[in-house]
């Protein structure tokens, strides 16, 4: 069988990207720099198509901006819809909205455990499936999911069990992902970032905060959304094809198995 080939002309499609400090906009900018045109699709639909037009102007790529509730089925296949009619050839697909939940176990409402579920694990199915559709179509895709330390080491980081729970079903999700697509030229991976400062850690980060998180590692510092752009670029890069059902840790060794 062939190598599948990208086409000359690339899109991807970012969730969760419109935020100031999140690592998705540093994403979409960073892979708009190396080239990819960009989609952006967050619940704020504004926010995205604010995010697109500083991302098309700033690198010369095709962007363009969605709102949905990725907990949603329908309004993430009416997003996609409306970002594909905008792009060229949709090869990626960057599943990066989360929410976070810093609850204690015992103090879980039915409401928050949904909550955090529908969008950490479902959102991840509802925007992957309908991605996927496209590329199997095309015969060439990249899915790449965020996970969590905290799914590998049971939290212990500022979330507690309801997201690892929902962040270890994305790992689980990846790797049979991976087998069923990986005959129709589509890989399937997750990135696993430790502490990166970023609002979800629960707000700005002091210096004291970050010098505790990055005990906890083996480098001296906790990480930056550039550290996880990175690693997304390779990931859905046309390099990676032989990289399938992976889940990259980019953890300054806060895991290492």
């Amino acid at each position: 069988m062939n190598t599948p080939t990208f086409p000359e002309q690339r899109s991807v499609i970012l969730t969760g990207a419109a935020s100031p400090r999140g690592i998705g906009r540093f994403t979409a900018h960073y892979l708009a720099e190396h080239g990819w045109n960009v989609g952006i699709l967050d619940l704020d639909a504004e926010a995205s198509k604010s995010v697109a037009a500083e991302v098309a102007e700033q690198h010369g790529v095709i962007a363009a901006g969605a709102g949905a509730n990725v907990a949603d089925e329908g309004q993430v296949r009416d997003a996609f819809d409306e970002l594909e009619a905008a792009l060229p050839q949709l090869v990626a697909v960057v599943n990066l909205a989360g929410v976070s939940s810093p609850v204690d176990y015992l103090e879980v409402t039915p409401q928050e455990w949904h909550r955090v579920i529908d969008v950490n694990l479902h959102g991840v199915h509802h925007t992957t499936k309908r991605a996927v559709e496209s590329m199997v179509r095309s015969g060439v895709g990249r899915v790449v999911s965020l996970s969590s330390v905290s799914a590998q080491r049971g939290g212990g980081t500022f979330s507690k069990t309801v997201y690892s729970t929902a962040k270890a079903g994305v790992i689980g999700f990846t790797r049979s992902l991976a087998r069923e697509l990986g005959h129709q030229g589509i890989t399937v991976n997750a990135v696993s970032p430790g502490p990166i400062d970023t609002d979800i850690m629960g707000g700005t980060l002091t210096d004291e905060r970050k010098e505790k998180m990055a005990a906890d590692g083996v480098l001296p510092r906790i990480g930056t959304p550039r550290d996880i752009a990175a690693a997304i670029a390779y990931l859905i890069s046309e390099d990676a094809g032989f990289v399938t059902g992976q889940t990259l840790n980019v953890d300054g060794g806060l895991y290492m198995h």
